[in-house]
Order: structure tokens, then sequence, then C-alpha cells
């Protein structure tokens, strides 16, 4: 079958039950930046790669196997202003007395000593991968695709998606853009485009496929004060001794695990920086209960990165927790309205 070349679907499909609203996909390009990742077509950012590749498209239509065509920006009327800079006039000109001209300053008659060559930085350990292990006790609908980076399989059936035969090639490390260059840390190979990017083939090899991975079938509820974020991972019987709950300034990273074998994974990145000593979880009964501390008191418009949200003020009793009618205003640093206080 035909595989869907829309940017944020990349399915196989069937011509003959393909219609207008069969395909949910990207129609513009990724934008990589600050550490942010998001498509040009979206507001919402995101941090890691995983995340970026599960953002759901903002498009619908059809399914097609034509090339991409690559997403080039509207031409803009805003005239540029060119400026036309002269050459630098030359240095002045010394002559030492055995004819060698020097420019620039007057020559030293001290003769330069060489430097010492820095000694080469000890390589940083290398940290273990944990290859993440499917749950074969939960049925696969056919047609998901594996989510093991790089590997792009989909499920058929049993035998041959799960079976003793199968093979996985995928790339176990994560991705890495610099200075326009495209690849993964696992592997040395590099490319310029997006989309061959995507093509990198995997450099390690396993006998099973992820089809489920880590569950998330947990509810998760937040709320704020004008100090702190809180979050509520309704989810019973969690065990307390494996329970981890990793605070960064931008980043959160919670990993849960129940009696009965399922687990609860999220990295969520954060709209606003955090305080990670101020921050701490709880493990009670039937949910955690996790507290962060905001690291500059304003207000959070959203609780993940986003670009079209934008957050400038927040009203708050002096000395108290409140969030309303107080004559009190308190400024984020980059709000337009600080050059003004």
């Amino acid at each position: 079958m035909p595989v869907c070349t829309h940017r944020g679907c990349e399915k196989t499909y069937d011509e003959a039950s393909n219609t207008d609203t069969a395909c949910t996909f990207h129609p513009q390009g990724p934008i990589f930046h600050e550490g942010l990742k998001g498509w040009s077509c979206c507001s919402k950012r995101v941090i890691s790669f995983d995340q970026f590749l599960a953002i759901p498209g903002c498009s619908i239509g059809r399914h097609t196997d034509l090339p991409r065509e690559e997403f080039a920006p509207a031409p803009s009327d805003e005239k540029v202003e060119v400026t036309e800079t002269k050459p630098a006039s030359p240095a002045p000109v010394a002559v030492q007395n055995n004819g060698t001209e020097v420019y620039g300053s007057a020559p030293s008659s001290k003769p330069a000593t060489p430097k010492p060559a820095a000694a080469p930085a000890a390589a940083a350990p290398a940290e273990p991968i944990i290859e993440e292990e499917d749950d074969l006790s939960v049925p696969v609908a056919i047609g998901k695709t594996c989510l093991r980076r790089g590997c792009g399989q989909t499920y058929v059936s049993e035998e041959e998606s799960r079976g003793a035969k199968v093979s996985c090639q995928y790339h176990p490390g994560s991705p890495v853009f610099h200075e326009g260059s495209k690849g993964w840390s696992c592997c040395p190979r590099k490319v310029l485009e997006f989309d061959e990017f995507l093509k990198l083939k995997g450099c390690r090899n396993t006998n099973q496929h992820l089809f489920v991975g880590a569950k998330k079938d947990v509810k998760v509820e937040e709320y704020q004060t004008q100090t702190h974020i809180n979050l509520s991972i309704f989810a019973k019987k969690v065990e307390a001794k494996s329970a981890v709950v990793e605070f960064k300034e931008r980043e959160v990273n919670i990993d849960l695990r129940m009696p009965d074998g399922k687990r609860f994974k999220l990295v969520l990145p954060l709209f606003q920086p955090i305080e990670p000593a101020g921050s701490s979880f709880e493990v009670l009964g039937t949910k955690v209960e996790i507290t962060m501390k905001k690291g500059n008191g304003i207000s959070w418009a959203t609780l993940e990165p986003s670009e079209g949200a934008k957050c400038w003020t927040t009203f708050g009793t002096t000395g108290g927790a409140g969030t309303v009618g107080s004559k009190v205003m308190h400024l984020a640093t980059d709000s337009p309205l600080y050059a003004e206080k």
C-alpha cells in the first residue's frame, strides 16, 4: 500500500477508502529555535523530539503519495534598507631595519612566546541507554507505528510484528540539530534536510517492536497560585518507593509505576521557569500531588510553552497568596509595560 507523504501523517493507506477527511497533517515545515520544537503552521512548542513528533496535525485532507512540496515563506512587502559600507583605510605601515613591512602598530622588539597547548578535556562518560520493553498483553490496532525512533514499521499481526523473527532497527539516542545539520547522538551521520533526517536508518537492532510502551491512561489536572504551580496526577496505588519526579528549571520528568504493571511517564516542558529546590511531590492513595515553585512569580497562561500565549501581568495581595483584587501589579521582565514601570 502507498505511504502518505504529508508531514505528521506518513501512514500507509488504501486509495479505495481515502476520503477528504482521512488525513491529519501539517502543511508547513518544522521550526527548531532556542531549544523549542514545533511546526510553522501551529503555535504549540515543545522541548523533546518525541513530543514534537506527537503534535497532532492542524489540517485535514486526503492522503497522497505525491512528492512533498517544501514550504516557501510568503514574499514580504517590507523594504529592507541597505547601508553601503566603505572599506576601512589601511593601517599605517612601519618598515623595520631589515626591510620587512609591518602593518598596524609599531613592531615589538620582544620575540613572541609560544603559548602551551591546552590539554584536551576529558570526555564525559556516556549514560547507559535503558531500552523500554513493550507490554505484550495489550492488543495493538493494525497499522499502528512502532514507537521507537527511526523504526517506522507498522503492526500487521501478532506473528509478524511480535513473533520470534521480528527485527526492530531504531535510534536509541536523541536528535541533534546544530548549525543547520541534523542527526542522532548515537550516529556519526549528519544531513541538512529534515526529510532526509527522518529517513536515517537506525543504528541498533532489537527483536521486539514498541507498540504500547509506557501507559498514560491517567488524569492530570493543574491549578496555580501566585507562587506555585500544582499538578494532580490521578493514579491509584502508585509505588512510592519507585516514584520519580525530577525538577528542572524549564522541565519536569515524571515516572510512576503501579502494582498491576502499568506505568506513567511524562516529560513536561514548562511555560515559565521554576525553582527546583523549592519544588516537591507527595504520593497519596489515589493521586500524586506535585508542587512547583514559580521562578518569577508571574501568572502562567498555559502549562507548556506556546508561541501564541502571552502573559505579562499578575495581581496579588502584598505578602499573601491572592491573585485578584490587589492594587500591586507584578510585571515580567520581558513585558512591554516593563519599560514604563
